[in-house]
């Protein structure tokens, strides 16, 4: 086997249900890098599996978890020496294998046993390369040890005792079907967060809300230049100034029924 072509000591994996739209390009991606991938579905209803595997996957059923343990179920599953994990709706880009292989033909790759890749966001067909979503630091390739600290959304790797750095290999993230789906998800991710943020014991004032949401818009749309991606990333940034504003506001909620 040629060694630009050559499979990589890593596995693959992917969390997924009712992602067959988007699962046979993310595999695709893994496949010809991985010396397995493996799709950990949750009762998917569609062609997901079917899809996964065809694609290169070995894929296997887990009920649903929750974000952080589902994704530990899945690591546990790794054979292989590295896990690079990602969700149904990214994929690694072209040059990604190339830069990979790089990396473990130098022994760079021994460097740090956790390793940060680049990922750009799509929102309905545009890129955004601005706004702090063209190359946001993910920690997506890891030594199998690691899991995922307990969380309901947004969970992060356990980096205790690991040595972290960043690797110049990009993702592709589609992050949404249609507008209405988005801000649904968004709006659910909000609620998790305030039920998970109120049982830690964090408050939210009467002027977070507003005051975070203010915030984010002026960081990403504006200083750092989230308007240059043009109107479509308007929209996604005003529906991410929401997401801010709904989490806090539903956190102060919480606490004021109790």
């Amino acid at each position: 086997m040629r060694a630009d072509t050559a499979k990589l000591p890593i596995s693959g994996v992917v969390i997924a249900k009712n992602e067959a739209d988007r699962i046979g390009r993310c595999v695709a991606s893994l496949a010809p890098v991985c010396s397995e991938v493996i799709v950990l579905d949750s009762g998917s209803e569609d062609a997901t599996a079917a899809v996964a595997a065809a694609a290169g996957a070995r894929v296997e059923q887990q009920p649903w978890l929750g974000f952080a343990a589902q994704k530990n179920a899945a690591i546990a599953r790794a054979a292989q020496p590295w896990v690079l994990l990602l969700d149904a709706d990214e994929w690694l880009d072209a040059d990604a294998g190339s830069r990979l292989r790089a990396s473990f033909e130098s022994g760079e790759i021994e460097n740090a046993d956790v390793w940060r890749l680049l990922r750009r966001t799509h929102f309905l067909g545009a890129p955004l390369d601005h706004g702090g979503w063209g190359r946001e630091k993910v920690e997506r390739l890891f030594r199998p040890q690691l899991r995922y600290l307990p969380a309901d959304v947004h969970e992060k790797l356990d980096l205790s005792g690991s040595r972290a750095a960043t690797l110049d290999v990009r993702i592709e993230h589609d992050t949404a079907r249609s507008y209405d789906e988005y801000a649904a998800k968004l709006r659910r991710y909000a609620a998790l967060w305030a039920q998970q943020k109120r049982a830690e014991g964090r408050r939210a004032g009467a002027l977070s809300a507003p005051l975070h949401a203010a915030a984010y818009w002026i960081k990403n749309f504006v200083l750092r230049g989230g308007f240059l991606d043009g109107p479509m990333a308007a929209r996604y940034h005003a529906l991410h100034a929401r997401y801010v504003y709904d989490k806090y506001r539903l956190l102060r909620v919480l606490w004021e029924r109790l």
